[in-house]
């Protein structure tokens, strides 16, 4: 019988979070050049105004989402918003709705602070996270946060309150 995939907040300092969040950057490092990847370190992750969570299944570590709580911009009229970062799901694991429900804890980590705004920059390449941002609400916007429209990243919005 399959162990049931718990999610919860953890240090994204944890050495098992370390080692998933190397597995995202190979995979980004295959798909994009450096500098076409906007990724938070492991520091940044445990700023304040960063909320970071795992999926656990059993004893292992099979998934990450953050979300990084930002002030409001011109390219968000002036309203705060949260940006979804360092999404990743053990290959392995998906197609079991994980993604979705790091997705669906972010957002609620988001309306506990009062952001109504959910905010994300993915990668072109990256159609399975494409692809789970649409069925959940994603739409696509212009740059924010000072993203420039370099033709490989893909801006996606959603309204959560």
């Amino acid at each position: 019988m399959n162990a049931v995939v718990e999610i919860k907040p953890e240090r994204a300092d944890h050495p098992e979070v370390v080692a998933l969040l190397d597995a995202l950057d190979r995979y980004l490092g295959e798909l994009y050049e450096p500098e076409a990847n906007h990724i938070l370190s492991v520091s940044e992750l445990l700023a304040p105004q960063v909320s970071f969570f795992v999926a656990r299944r059993g004893h292992s570590i099979v998934g990450t989402g953050a979300v990084r709580c930002m002030p409001g911009e011109a390219d968000t009229n002036g309203q705060p918003y949260g940006e979804v970062k360092r999404m990743y799901v053990d290959p392995s694991m998906r197609g079991q709705r994980i993604g979705e429900r790091l997705l669906q804890t972010l957002e609620g980590s988001l309306r506990e602070r009062g952001v109504a705004l959910a905010l994300l920059e993915t990668g072109r390449d990256q159609r399975e996270a494409v692809r789970l941002y649409e069925r959940c609400g994603y739409a696509r916007r212009s740059a924010f946060g000072g993203y420039a429209e370099n033709g490989l990243s893909l801006f996606m919005s959603k309204v959560i309150a």
